[in-house]
């Protein structure tokens, strides 16, 4: 979110400064401005940049297509499994038994993405 503040002119601009449509970000052109306030001899430090829309120019790879349905999947999967009722209790047992083992999950959100991403793994071996 882009954060300006006013006086007799601008003081700075710090963020992204792009047109919303629709109540989505346009992301095809993006103006950014930075600013900072640095011990140096300047205490005032401003930069902007301005972006084009990057255009992709190779196919996506079988992998990435692979990462883009496994993605949706456990995305889906984690969004029923949180919302099921009957095995609320359970899971939030098991997380609680696992969140301060070594490697274990510090927030249920994670945990459920781990859980249901074995889950997708075990049911879609990849050759």
């Amino acid at each position: 979110m882009a954060k300006v503040v006013w006086s007799n002119g601008i003081d700075y601009v710090s963020g992204a400064l792009n047109k919303v449509k629709d109540g989505q970000h346009d992301h095809e052109k993006m103006l950014l401005g930075t600013h900072r306030r640095a011990a140096t001899t300047s205490d005032h430090c401003n930069r902007i940049y301005l972006r084009e829309k990057p255009v992709r120019t190779t196919p996506p790879s079988a992998d990435e297509l692979y990462a883009r349905v496994r993605f949706s999947a456990v995305a889906s999967m984690v969004r029923t499994r949180s919302r099921d009722l009957s095995k609320i209790t359970q899971d939030q047992q098991a997380f609680l038994a696992q969140r301060y083992n070594p490697g274990g999950k510090k927030t249920m959100k994670a945990w459920y993405w781990k859980v249901c991403g074995d889950e997708y793994d075990a049911q879609h071996p990849r050759g």
